[in-house]
């Protein structure tokens, strides 16, 4: 299945909360994304330009979508991008096809 890496970062109103009444993030990040249909494979608290970062397991993209929005729409998180990752496997599998169809393409002229 298809992994997916997904950054946000905390609002001033989720700080406040962690700070008020401490949670497990984890645990929440887990139950969300199961309810979508996913695996949450590994949760990190990150610094530098974001405050998070989630690798996730889905058949398809599409269902990854409405976990993200039920997080941003609760007003936790903002900033919140999503990349697919690709395993070395998958990324040679890219490189054997693209060389099987590389003659097929011809760039613009110089």
């Amino acid at each position: 299945m298809p992994l997916f890496i997904t950054t946000g970062c905390y609002t001033t109103t989720s700080a406040k909360g962690m700070i008020d009444s401490p949670s497990n993030r984890e645990k929440a990040a887990r139950g969300i994304m199961e309810a979508a249909g996913g695996k949450l494979h590994s949760f990190y608290v990150t610094t530098g330009e974001t405050d998070w970062m989630a690798i996730t397991e889905f058949d398809d993209g599409a269902d990854l979508v409405p976990a993200l929005l039920v997080v941003s729409a609760s007003g936790a998180v903002s900033n919140v991008k999503t990349v697919r990752a690709y395993t070395g496997a998958e990324f040679k599998a890219a490189q054997e096809k693209a060389g099987k169809i590389a003659s097929s393409y011809r760039p613009p002229a110089k």
